[in-house]
Formats: structure tokens, C-alpha cells, sequence
């Protein structure tokens, strides 16, 4: 194997993509695109653009539901990606990005009743986590956000639970993964952790 040092505009080098929900503060919810997040225990660590909505949102209202969208759902992510719920939109948005109030309706997706935050999940993703921002601090250079947020709920499709249990099933769900800004799904298993509670294959 030979290795080139190259110096790539950006580093998704495959992540799940999450919608956010967050809370306006006015009765109306705010739906955001993103592709920087992973978990440890029951906490969910988001990377975010500093002058987004769900900036502004978490610092003042840190409720959330991180969406987790199959690949199917590729399209409506996308349809979210040139959107802003800022106003006026920030300068360094003002060249790509337009300002969009109603994001639901925009990517059209559903907003459905949260059982323990404000902000409603997203019907159409498979998994859906209620959530609490217990941190919203910018980054060492100021340049990006960092939220931790605790689980609070876990909500996923019959489909993709091991039946009678609390399990996702790993060969029922795929998560939307954005892959060097192209979206793909999950290719076939190749096999488990020695960790695995689920070790069958597909």
C-alpha cells in the first residue's frame, strides 16, 4: 500500500448524519443537518457550526432530539443542507445558504410529540434520541461548537429491534453515512466485536 500526504478541504471520513431538533423559543422548532457526532455511554458529542440556529437554541434552551435518518432519507437531508434558520443570515452563509423558517416543511419531513423535551423528533428516522445539553462550549480556536448532550429517551422503529428486547438490531438498521460530503448507506457485515450482544449474522 502506498500512502500520499494530501491535504483534503474537509475530513468526513464516513459519519453518521443527524437532523437536530431544537427549540425556537417561540412556539416553532428548528431542523438541522449535520455528519459530526459519536457516542460514549449514554452521552452524544456534536460537533456544529458556530453561528447556526442550534447554536443560539442549545444556549438558551438545551433540549434536543438527535434523528438518525436511513439512507432512504438522503434527499430530504440534502434539501436541508442550504437552509438556515438564522436571521439575518450570517455573512459567512450569505453566498450558499438562504434562510428558512419552516425547516419541517422544507425537507419535508414530520414533527411528532417528544415524551420528555420541547423539541419533536423527526417521524421518518428510524432512531430518535431525546436528549439534554449538559455542555455548549465553542472550540479552542472559536471557530466551531461543542455540545455534549445526555440521553434521555431512545426511540427506534420496531423494525430494527431485536423483538423482546432492547437491542438495535445491526442488520436491520443502517444509518445515512456522509462520506467526503457523498451520502451512502452500510455495505454487507464483515463481522462483530468480541463486545457484541446482538453476534449473528445477517
Amino acid at each position: 500500500m502506498t500512502h500520499l500526504t494530501i491535504q483534503p478541504s474537509i475530513l468526513y471520513a464516513g459519519t453518521p448524519v443527524a437532523l437536530l431538533s431544537t427549540d425556537n423559543g417561540d412556539g416553532t422548532f428548528n431542523l438541522a443537518a449535520m455528519s459530526s457526532a459519536w457516542a460514549l455511554g449514554d452521552v452524544v458529542v456534536l460537533g456544529l457550526g458556530a453561528n447556526g440556529r442550534t447554536r443560539f437554541n442549545l444556549q438558551a434552551r438545551p433540549d434536543l432530539v438527535i434523528n438518525y435518518p436511513s439512507p432512504a432519507l438522503w434527499e430530504a437531508v440534502e434539501r436541508l443542507a442550504s437552509l438556515t434558520g438564522q436571521h439575518p443570515v450570517p455573512p459567512a452563509k450569505r453566498a450558499r445558504f438562504r434562510y428558512e423558517p419552516r425547516k419541517f416543511e422544507a425537507a419535508g419531513l414530520t414533527p411528532v410529540a417528544s415524551e420528555l423535551v420541547a423539541p419533536p423528533p423527526v417521524a421518518e428516522c428510524p432512531l430518535q434520541f431525546e436528549a439534554t445539553a449538559t455542555s455548549v462550549e465553542l472550540d479552542a480556536q472559536g471557530n466551531f461548537l461543542v455540545v455534549q448532550a445526555q440521553v434521555l429517551r431512545v426511540h427506534a422503529a420496531a423494525a430494527i429491534v431485536v423483538p423482546g428486547t432492547s437491542y438495535v438490531d445491526p442488520c436491520a438498521w443502517s444509518p445515512l453515512i456522509y462520506n467526503f460530503r457523498h451520502y451512502f448507506g452500510l455495505g454487507d457485515q464483515l463481522g462483530h466485536s468480541f463486545r457484541s450482544e446482538t453476534p449473528r449474522g445477517c
